[in-house]
């Protein structure tokens, strides 16, 4: 008779073991992923351990350049946060386990909040590159779901995913906006799988479902997040219009540099949305007058 093999090892497990030693005793309770371009946030954060993806037992380690490829533990307003300083994307290979698995070690640690940010591509002529847009929903186009297979522990089976954005984080966000004097779009928005851009008659199919951006990334890790009950809210930095909507050809070196244009406008919307989210939405985190601003 053969013996029934034991369960598999725990990659999630090991990581936040890592990551939990090497934090000092920091529990973060939001985990802030970093799109393409934007890992300058990272130097926002008091207090930081930085940590190599490559140095974390089963971390994915990003190949795409402006992906920095760092995890910094500290404090970003006053609350202890764990920044994800570069994401892994199903185009480059991974299964949808490894692209979310930071979304899990978060969760583990005790992450509450989700915040993700990403580059996308804008579907509307007057939604121009550089301008920010709040993501009120999403398409999952990818293909995936890193759901998929036998449930986890606390992680729900059946994922609602109606306001998968949360009400209040968004309106945290869009008052941050305000105070700050920022533009703020709202829309929707599409993941697909990549790495090819879309072609122009793709960019009319996403219009016509409801879209606004366009993006490769994101979709997994709120799927993820939403499984485990950790609130979400999600910005995109528009760095270009999508096939169709502009003549000029699609290249990553120019969505880069678009992100590098906004980085300053981008890392205040961040940093002011998490000061607000601290005065409204996480106890004990700051309630202070000066912390509403």
């Amino acid at each position: 008779m053969t013996a029934r093999s034991g369960p598999g090892p725990d990659p999630v497990g090991a990581a936040t073991a890592h990551l939990a030693d090497r934090l000092g005793g920091l529990e973060p309770r939001l985990a802030l992923v970093l799109g393409s371009g934007l890992g300058g946030l990272a130097d926002r954060i008091g207090g930081s351990v930085r940590i190599a993806c490559s140095e974390i037992p089963g971390w994915p380690v990003p190949s795409v350049e402006g992906h920095a490829g760092l995890v910094v533990g500290g404090r970003l307003e006053g609350v202890p946060v764990l920044a994800l300083g570069g994401r892994a994307h199903l185009y480059e290979g991974h299964s949808p386990a490894r692209v979310v698995l930071p979304v899990r070690v978060a969760a583990r640690l005790g992450a509450e909040i989700l915040f993700v940010t990403n580059a996308a591509g804008s579907l509307h002529h007057r939604w121009v590159p550089g301008e920010l847009m709040l993501i009120a929903d999403h398409l999952n186009l990818m293909g995936a779901n890193p759901l998929v297979g036998p449930p986890r522990a606390a992680e729900s089976r059946w994922t609602d995913m109606a306001g998968c954005y949360d009400a209040g984080l968004r309106r945290a966000v869009r008052e941050a906006a305000r105070c700050e004097g920022l533009p703020l779009r709202e829309g929707v928005y599409a993941g697909l799988r990549g790495p090819s851009y879309e072609t122009p008659a793709e960019i009319t199919m996403l219009s016509r479902l409801g879209a606004d951006a366009v993006g490769m990334s994101t979709v997994p890790e709120v799927l993820t997040a939403r499984a485990l009950g950790v609130r979400c809210v999600g910005v995109s930095c528009l760095t270009n219009h999508a096939a169709g909507i502009s003549a000029a050809p699609l290249r990553h070196e120019e969505a880069l540099e678009a992100g590098r244009r906004a980085a300053e406008r981008f890392q205040r919307l961040v940093v002011a949305g998490v000061r607000r989210m601290a005065a409204t939405e996480l106890d004990g985190c700051g309630n202070s007058e000066e912390a509403i601003g």
